[in-house]
């Protein structure tokens, strides 16, 4: 048995994070049990190219938390850049996001688009019901937008009947706009969403957990280590390699699997999500130059996005990462989805005479979280029970939400602080 006053469980960013805010020299650990850390912010480096497991284009709300970390990555390149984004519609591109661009659209389909708008928001009829995401897109863009691009292009992410999530599943990520947003746009081209400029470091999304691994005592790093239960009433955690007894238990794990680690019943049924098969390409050389991200709402496409690497640097080859998703439950053949990738990619017009010369992919499992009106209920109701016996759940899987990097770091100095454990670090989240 090990007495630590604080156990961190996943070397991830929100675990790094954490440890970081209470800063070196103090009493605690750090379990992961994958053999590097990181998460899903690994980095891989093949062939001259460099490759995150997805797409971590990194953009930041607070000035601070941005220096602080580049001030952790001597001599790393970090670039700011202002993103291109399209949606890829009927062989064109349409500017994102789609629902203030539809005057790009042929004159019959903007047609249907304002129409549809213009009866949703100002027509005079009743409000429509936004009990959920699927009801929330309908009753606040009209019908032909949704169905031309919101609903296809969401439902080939999250894997699900949207009907199924909460309405503000995407939260401050869901670009909104209103009837005057969507006519202004089209004299006054105004495209800003909460990503417009991103920040990303040459080496790769490894930097950012480097840049926190600074801050953390080595010997407070534990790999290969996998939590196998909690004792909630003994505040005792059990691995694969021992026991800790901790005073508090910071965990980033997905909220299900903590549940169960702990012995706490559930309905499985409220915890859903899907899976992202990741394929990281590179090319002999280079393709379009002048996107960073692209939407693909066709169903006909195996891919929902694709997401331009050597556009950031301006890179001589083509550096692509290509995202499926799946349900939970899919058993998903890699081979065969790799074969239909390229395939599309090639319909797409974004490869046409490079050749493949390095390839890599990752099952995401879980990826993106299916946020319901019952899981948001569940979640905050079980998480005040593990808090008040000294276990946190924080991050995207540990607290089954929608958030970004920054949102994980900022959560974790807050607990933090909260404990009275946090060190003073120049950031203000």
């Amino acid at each position: 048995m090990t007495n630590v006053e604080t156990l961190i469980v996943g070397a991830g960013i929100s675990g790094l994070a954490t440890a970081a805010s209470v800063g070196r020299g103090a009493d605690l650990l750090v379990l992961e049990r994958d053999l590097e850390p990181g998460g899903y912010c690994k980095t891989v480096k093949q062939d001259g190219f460099v490759w995150d497991y997805s797409g971590h284009f990194f953009h930041f709300k607070k000035p601070d938390i941005e220096a602080w970390l580049k001030a952790r990555m001597p001599g790393q390149t970090v670039r700011t850049v202002q993103k291109q984004s399209f949606v890829s519609y009927a062989g064109g591109r349409v500017d994102f996001p789609f629902q203030k661009n539809i005057h790009q659209l042929p004159q019959a389909e903007f047609i249907d688009c304002l129409h549809d708008l213009y009866f949703a928001r100002l027509g005079g009829q009743a409000p429509a019901p936004e009990t959920n995401f699927k009801e929330m897109l309908y009753a606040r863009f009209g019908r032909a937008i949704a169905e031309k691009f919101l609903i296809p292009y969401n439902e080939k992410l999250y894997a699900t009947d949207l009907a199924g999530l909460d309405r503000d599943a995407m939260g401050r990520f869901f670009p909104h706009a209103d009837v005057t947003d969507i006519i202004r746009n089209m004299r006054q081209p105004d495209n800003a969403t909460y990503n417009a400029t991103f920040t990303y470091p040459e080496g790769g999304a490894i930097e950012y957990v480097n840049a926190l691994l600074r801050e953390v005592e080595p010997s407070a790093l534990k790999l290969g280590e996998a939590l196998t239960g909690i004792d909630l009433n003994q505040r005792v955690a059990r691995t694969t390699r021992g026991e800790y007894r901790y005073q508090r238990l910071v965990t980033s794990a997905p909220f299900p699997k903590l549940l169960e680690l702990c012995g706490v019943p559930f309905d499985p049924a409220t915890y859903t999500w899907n899976q992202v098969l990741v394929f990281n390409l590179g090319f002999d050389t280079k393709g379009p130059n002048d996107l960073h991200w692209l939407y693909v709402p066709d169903r006909a496409r195996s891919f929902y996005r694709v997401g331009f690497y050597d556009n950031i640097f301006d890179g001589p080859r083509m550096s692509l990462y290509v995202e499926l998703g799946f349900p939970r439950d899919a058993t998903i053949d890699v081979a065969a989805e790799r074969a239909r990738v390229l395939k599309d990619l090639a319909a797409e017009g974004i490869v046409t005479t490079q050749r493949l010369v390095s390839e890599h992919s990752v099952v995401m499992n879980p990826a993106y979280v299916h946020i319901t009106t019952a899981s948001l209920r569940e979640v905050a109701r079980v998480k005040g029970e593990l808090a008040a016996k000294g276990v946190h759940s924080i991050g995207r899987y540990g607290g089954w939400t929608y958030c970004s990097i920054e949102d994980n770091i900022i959560e974790a100095r807050a607990l933090m602080t909260a404990l009275g454990l946090a060190k003073a670090w120049p950031m203000k989240g």
